[in-house]
């Protein structure tokens, strides 16, 4: 069974700096692609910043310069250092990851997301 476990998010003036983590459990993982989302108040869902299993990695406009993506293999762990923070990157922060997983000798790819995790910055 794979679970994402998102931690990190927090209360944060305007101007601020935090870091998210993102930590996959489980067995027999291969972890390809990550990502981080977020869906504001009353707003879609929006892909904010994505990181392949070769460290390349996309942001959104919104946050280029600003946020960093990073993984750790070895932990298969990713994680969201955010700078230079403006109330209108309060969100909820979700932790994607496309992951095969071997059961039975057999890999099978699949999608998954975490929980969620609170970012709220004040100005």
């Amino acid at each position: 069974q794979v679970q994402l476990v998102e931690s990190g998010g927090g209360l944060v003036q305007a101007g601020g700096s935090l870091r998210l983590s993102c930590a996959a459990s489980g067995t027999n993982l291969s972890i390809v692609n990550m990502a981080w989302y977020r869906r504001a108040p009353g707003k879609e869902r929006e892909l904010v910043t994505t990181i392949d299993n070769g460290d390349g990695s996309t942001y959104a406009d919104a946050v280029k310069g600003r946020f960093t993506i990073s993984r750790d293999a070895a932990r298969n762990s990713m994680y969201l250092q955010m700078n230079s923070l403006k109330p209108e990157d309060t969100a909820v922060y979700y932790c994607n990851a496309d992951i095969f997983t071997r059961t039975s000798g057999l890999w099978r790819r699949n999608n998954y997301w975490g929980q969620g995790t609170q970012v709220t910055v004040s100005s």
